[in-house]
């Protein structure tokens, strides 16, 4: 398969599409640092503003993990129509210009709900008026043999083939047993309604918080001596969260800028999933269906085959992979800082005030967290 590569980050959908066996033709990337990614990393030509990308080249596929910047939680919620988001606009510009036999679109899950799933909606009509067919499904990271849970909304569409023949081949259902764990995520700039918690993962990885700074999670290691009880990852933990070699962004850049890269990308191992979909169409599993109309919410998982619109009844665990290591190896194979002082103060401050459920060692360790770094 050759690939197109558009809004590339630094380029975790392209890889995982070579590890599929696909060869990247062309990458499109905006920002500085992570085009100097791209240029290090793959041997190939890397462009810039995909406003003044006349043409790509004839593919099989193209890719575009267009900006969630104005369709997440934690961005401006400004829909399809925002600055950013609605870029996919020129990617569709280019798609219709030169088709490919596959188009890989990936977002966040609020484009399902946000502004009544205008964003989903715009893109799905988008395909149905050209005569396309499209499937779309919800999946984890944390289930593609990651410590991380990521959840993200894949969409495949195609002129010629069959997009469920990609994502809904396979189907490992949710986890009936729950396991204990050496390690928790959380996240420290939270306490109030949710602090993201994750049983054995860290919750996931964002390019940083409204103010642009860059956070990434903490991990509580139970057991673990103070200082080191409450840590969080190293960039270089983070990009093999994202399933990265470590250093993949190690170009001389700081860390903020590096978290934001990394957080921002495609998680390497659901994009070889995909790769493999694309490679070598299946047919779907047999899951419960039924009539998608139009105005209904957005389900986790549906398709539109020949004009035909269903919901489909799957999960976001398709494969049920298992992480090669813990994620309390995970840290200490590539690195963790511990919390800052003000960061586990106030983090446990608004915890204890609120009505959260938390275990009791939980808050144990941040207390003596606090103690340790008050002392050092």
């Amino acid at each position: 398969m050759r690939t197109v590569g558009l809004f590339s980050g630094i380029g975790g959908l392209e890889l995982g599409l070579e590890r599929a066996g696909a060869s990247t033709e062309l990458l499109c990337e905006y920002w500085g640092p992570a085009a100097a990614v791209l240029r290090k990393r793959f041997d190939v030509e890397v462009v810039g503003d995909i406003r003044e990308l006349g043409a790509i080249p004839a593919v099989d596929v193209v890719t575009a993990g267009f900006p969630c910047t104005d369709l997440s939680q934690v961005g401006r919620t400004a829909g399809i129509d925002g600055s950013e988001s609605g870029l996919v606009r020129e990617a569709f510009r280019l798609i219709e210009q030169t088709p490919p036999r596959w188009v890989v679109l990936e977002n966040v899950p609020n484009m399902l709900s946000l502004k009544g799933g205008a964003a989903m909606a715009f893109i799905v009509d988008w395909f149905e008026e050209r005569g396309w067919n499209w499937a779309y499904r919800t999946v984890d990271s944390q289930h593609f043999g990651l410590r991380q849970r990521r959840r993200r909304v894949l969409l495949v569409a195609s002129r010629t083939e069959d997009p469920r023949g990609v994502l809904f081949t396979d189907e490992a259902g949710l986890p009936t047993t729950r396991r204990s764990h050496s390690a928790y995520g959380f996240y420290w700039t939270e306490g109030n309604r949710g602090v993201g918690w994750g049983d054995g993962v860290t919750p996931t990885l964002k390019g940083g918080s409204k103010l642009g700074i860059a956070s990434p999670p903490a991990v509580w290691r139970v057991g673990a001596e103070a200082g080191r009880a409450i840590t969080r990852p190293s960039v270089r933990a983070g990009e093999r969260l994202q399933g990265f070699r470590a250093g993949w962004t190690d170009l001389g850049a700081k860390d903020g800028i590096r978290w934001k890269m990394v957080g921002n990308a495609v998680s390497v191992p659901v994009a070889t999933w995909i790769g493999r979909g694309l490679a070598e169409p299946r047919s779907p599993v047999d899951a419960a269906r039924r009539p998608l109309d139009v105005g209904r919410r957005w389900p986790a998982a549906a398709s539109s085959v020949s004009g035909v619109r269903e919901e489909w009844s799957l999960s976001e665990r398709p494969l049920a992979m298992r992480p090669q290591q813990t994620l309390a190896r995970l840290l200490t194979d590539h690195g963790a800082d511990p919390l800052s002082l003000n960061a586990t103060r106030g983090f446990t401050t608004r915890l204890v005030a609120s009505n959260l459920r938390r275990r009791s060692d939980f808050v144990d360790d941040l207390r003596a967290h606090i103690e340790h770094m008050s002392s050092v």
